[in-house]
């Protein structure tokens, strides 16, 4: 542990500022299209335009941090989900997907924190409540059961287009093309997490605690079954790196298989 922690905290760093700056951009959107006192929200009546534009600030937030020198070093996980499934799939050293979803969940919890030293008591507000995650009036076995639905979706969409060589470099795109469409679409059930950490992240400053189970195993279950079935189609040796994003000169501290196979497919 005390070695992987000298060799790869630039890393565990790198996640953790991963998801802060996205729970940052979450919050200063959500405040701008939602608070009442804004004038995008009294321009926009209609929610589902409003999705829409938070599902397009979202997804062009994820695909930065996937494409910016961090996330290419990282490999830009920054949810526990992605790193335990890559772990069930052999791909991090156990202390490495330890100390990932440590920085990860921290990660969470200092975005959140930051952006409230910002916005002050305006993402406190009820239309902001520091952008949590919380089951709509159809409950909690409906938000797990869509949480499944789209972290399914997403890593089994991951996993196909990073182990192809033509679609290896664009798997960012498609992951932030999905986290788009989720929010304007699966939102009104549960908030539309996918990511135990954004959940945790929202619910430490905000003290709201409903249905956490939900968030921290919804979206755990839904990779994994998603490797699973990929595992099906592929095998274990399709599953080159843990990495979204390859095609670059950062350094890798995976069970990388990605250069000697890059060729092959």
């Amino acid at each position: 542990m005390l070695d992987a922690l000298k060799r790869h905290w630039p890393e565990y760093l790198m996640e953790a500022a991963g998801l802060g700056l996205f729970m940052v951009s979450a919050a200063l959107f959500a405040t701008l299209l939602e608070h009442p006192a804004s004038p995008v929200r009294e321009t926009i009546a209609d929610p589902f335009l409003r999705r829409l534009l938070m599902g397009l600030a979202m997804g062009l937030t994820a695909v930065g941090i996937i494409y910016s020198p961090w996330g290419k070093q990282s490999g830009a996980h920054i949810n526990p989900a992605v790193t335990f499934t890559f772990f069930r799939l052999g791909k991090i050293e156990p202390p490495d997907a330890i100390f990932y979803v440590m920085a990860q969940l921290a990660g969470g919890v200092a975005g959140v924190l930051l952006a409230a030293a910002t916005l002050g008591k305006l993402i406190a507000d009820p239309a902001v409540n520091y952008v949590v995650t919380v089951p709509s009036q159809d409950g909690p076995a409906v938000a797990f059961l869509a949480e499944v639905v789209i972290s399914f979706g997403l890593m089994l969409v991951v996993l196909i287009a990073s182990n192809r060589k033509n679609l290896a470099r664009y798997t960012g795109l498609f992951a932030g093309a999905l986290v788009a469409t989720y929010i304007t679409i699966e939102a009104p059930l549960s908030g539309m997490s996918m990511n135990p950490a954004r959940t945790f992240g929202s619910a430490v400053p905000a003290q709201v605690w409903t249905a956490l189970w939900v968030y921290f195993t919804a979206p755990v279950l839904g990779m994994l079954l998603a490797a699973e079935s990929y595992l099906r189609l592929a095998g274990a040796h399709g599953v080159f790196c843990a990495k979204l994003h390859h095609h670059n000169d950062k350094r890798c501290i995976f069970r990388c298989g990605f250069p000697q196979s890059h060729g092959a497919l």
